[in-house]
C-alpha cells in the first residue's frame, strides 16, 4: 500500500486527540482522507476540532481509563462510520519527583506512582481490548488484514532520566505488552505497533521556559531540534502503510540517548 493512499476512507480513533502528538495526528489523518473519531477529555479543544471538520471527524469526552467512556466512543465511531480501521493511543501523562526527595525527607507520592501508570499503561490497555473487539469484526484485506494499533510510549522508557521512576515505567510497560498484544491479534489480523518519541515540541515541552527548551534541543545528535508533532504523526501514517510493520517499538527521537 502506498503512503498516499493508506489513510484513505480508513476510520481511527485517536486518544489524547485534542492536543500534542494527538492533535497532529488527527490533523495529518483527516488532511490524507480519514475519518477521524477524536478522544480526550471533557475539558479539552476536541469538540471544537471536531467541529471544523464536521463531516470526518466526532469529538467524544473520554477518560480512558474508563470502560464506559471508551465503550460510548466505540458506539459513536460504529454508528457514524462504520467500522474502525486504526487506533492510536496518544493519551498520556507525565510527573517529575524522585522516588525520595532527602533535602525534604519526602517519599515519592504513591498515587502519583499509581496515577501515571493507570493513565498510560493500563489506559492504553483499556483503548486497545476494548477497540479491537469492533476492529475484529471488519473484512479482511488481501493481507488478511483487518486493523492496526498504534501506542505511544516514550525514550523515558529505555533511559528515564531523575525524577522519572512513574513516567518510566508506564512508558516501559507500554513496550513490554507490544508483543504480546500483537501476537494475541494477529490471528485476526490486527498489527501492533508502538512509537517512542524522544523531545517533541508537545505542550508539556512548550510550557518551560525558552531557554530550557533552546538547551533541550541541543541535546538532541541531529536534526538539532525539538521534534515536530507532525513527524510523529508521518510515522503513524507509514506504519499504517507498511504491512510488515506489527510487533515492534520504534524510537524517533533524533538519536538522543537522555542523561541522569
Amino acid at each position: 500500500m502506498s503512503m498516499a493512499g493508506a489513510l484513505k476512507g480508513a476510520v481511527s480513533l485517536v486518544t489524547g486527540g485534542a492536543s500534542g502528538l494527538g492533535r497532529a495526528t488527527v490533523e495529518r489523518f483527516l488532511k490524507n482522507g480519514a475519518k477521524v473519531v477524536i478522544c480526550d477529555l471533557p475539558s479539552s479543544t476536541g469538540a471544537e476540532l471536531a467541529d471544523q471538520n464536521k463531516d470526518n471527524a466526532v469529538f467524544c469526552p473520554t477518560d480512558v481509563r474508563s470502560e464506559a467512556d471508551v465503550t460510548k466512543a466505540l458506539e459513536a465511531c460504529k454508528s457514524k462510520f462504520g467500522r474502525l480501521d486504526v487506533l492510536v493511543n496518544c493519551a498520556g501523562i507525565g510527573v517529575a519527583f524522585k522516588t525520595y526527595n532527602f533535602n525534604k525527607n519526602v517519599a515519592h507520592k504513591l498515587e502519583d506512582f499509581q496515577r501515571t501508570l493507570d493513565v498510560n499503561c493500563v489506559g492504553t490497555f483499556n483503548v486497545i481490548r476494548l477497540s479491537v473487539g469492533l476492529m475484529g469484526a471488519n473484512a479482511p484485506n488481501s493481507d488478511g488484514q483487518r486493523g492496526v494499533v498504534i501506542n505511544t510510549a516514550s525514550v523515558a522508557a529505555y533511559d528515564g532520566q531523575m525524577g522519572q521512576a512513574a513516567y518510566s515505567a508506564s512508558k516501559g510497560a507500554i513496550v513490554g505488552m507490544t508483543l504480546p498484544i500483537a501476537r494475541d491479534l494477529a490471528s485476526q489480523g490486527i498489527r501492533v505497533c508502538t512509537i517512542a518519541p524522544g523531545l517533541f515540541e508537545t505542550p508539556l515541552l512548550l510550557a518551560l521556559p525558552e531557554k530550557v527548551r533552546k538547551y533541550l534541543a541541543t541535546t538532541v545528535p541531529f536534526p538539532q531540534r525539538l521534534g515536530f508533532p507532525d513527524e510523529y504523526a508521518m510515522l503513524a501514517e507509514s506504519i499504517v502503510a507498511n504491512p510488515m510493520l506489527n510487533g515492534e517499538t520504534i524510537r524517533l527521537d533524533g538519536a538522543i540517548r537522555m542523561q541522569p
